[in-house]
């Protein structure tokens, strides 16, 4: 990975030309890094878990203002089929997404142009760092509405990392029920306590009893923030017969599935990927109803010169607990560091 100069991107017409201010680190940009999912090639600028200010404004764009605080659903779809995929803009099969597409400069730089459709204003009083959670936590709302956890079910989260911790802190704000998660990692429990929420170690020889016990029985809705055949296995062996089991996690790209464990025993197995545009948005108006535990998610901020170095722990499996996020610092002090714009795989 490098940090260089490139050509200030234009808006178009219907574009926003946003000044980032962070952009948060996300596995599927490790994997990018190391070439594990193929999605991401060398060259390109990723990025999309992202918060900035908008900068100018395209001819034929007027529904903000320069300076605005603002986030970027990164799922962009034509405008001519949003009509028929309207709450489910995920499903498009024209759809691009911003961080992912090799042709487009994306938000692990000093400027970021999208299109104005998918720029979402930030709540004037939430820390404008915060902003950069929220692509994370529409990933949790959205899998969170999928398994549509009812009052008084019993929820189980296997996984504690970034969606995990995500899940924890949406299901807290969507349902007032604190999440229960099964997290192998020391530091990352301890930072989902800090959420509020109950960890158990997965590892533990007493795990199963120590789930019935949280949860004060076996659970109805479990979501498998890792998506590898151990967590999978974990799922079944800890919920009822006809539990509800939400895949987000995309940790493999092949599991083993014990089939009977599914249709004998009716449980449910629904996948879940990125969000609706109605999921970001509502995402975008959470992040402020508690922001002092939101920013427990984020572990640390690095400048855009020690961007490759922090891919290098990442990609080592030596990362931060929550997010790191690249800074780009504020626009006011901009002019004081070094000509880097961009950090390019």
């Amino acid at each position: 990975m490098a940090v260089e100069e490139r050509p200030d991107p234009v808006p178009g017409p219907s574009d926003v030309l946003i000044e980032i201010v962070a952009t948060g680190i996300c596995g599927s940009d490790v994997h990018g890094f190391s070439g594990e999912n193929g999605r991401r090639i060398p060259g390109q600028v990723m990025g999309h878990e992202t918060v900035g200010r908008v900068r100018a404004l395209g001819s034929a764009t007027t529904a903000l203002e320069i300076g605005q605080p603002v986030t970027v659903n990164p799922v962009v779809i034509p405008e001519s089929a949003r009509s028929e995929y309207v709450g489910r803009e995920q499903h498009c099969p024209d759809k691009y997404v911003i961080g992912v597409r090799a042709d487009r400069s994306a938000a692990f730089a000093e400027l970021l142009v999208a299109p104005v459709s998918n720029v979402v204003p930030i709540p004037a009083a939430t820390p404008i760092l915060l902003g950069a959670l929220i692509e994370p936590l529409a990933v949790a709302v959205h899998a969170i509405t999928r398994v549509d956890p009812q009052p008084g079910e019993r929820v189980l989260v296997v996984g504690g990392g970034p969606i995990g911790q995500s899940v924890a802190l949406a299901l807290s704000l969507m349902t007032g029920e604190e999440a229960v998660v099964a997290e192998i990692d020391p530091s990352r429990r301890a930072l989902i306590e800090r959420l509020g929420a109950r960890t158990l170690d997965p590892q533990a020889p007493t795990f199963a009893e120590e789930v019935r016990r949280q949860l004060g029985g076996e659970a109805d809705v479990v979501i498998d923030a890792v998506g590898v055949e151990a967590t999978l296995r974990t799922a079944f062996a800890v919920s009822r017969l006809g539990a509800r089991i939400c895949l987000v996690g995309m940790g493999a790209p092949v599991v083993p599935l014990d089939a009977f464990r599914i249709s004998v025993e009716e449980r449910t197995l629904v996948g879940s990927f990125t969000y609706s545009d109605d999921d970001f948005r509502r995402a975008a108006s959470m992040i402020g109803d508690a922001p002092a535990r939101a920013g427990v998610l984020i572990s640390e901020l690095v400048p855009l010169a020690d961007g490759p170095v922090a891919f290098e722990r990442a990609a080592a499996g030596a990362g931060a607990p929550g997010k790191t996020l690249v800074q780009f610092g504020e626009p006011e002090t901009r002019s004081t560091t070094p000509p880097l714009t961009a950090c390019r795989l």
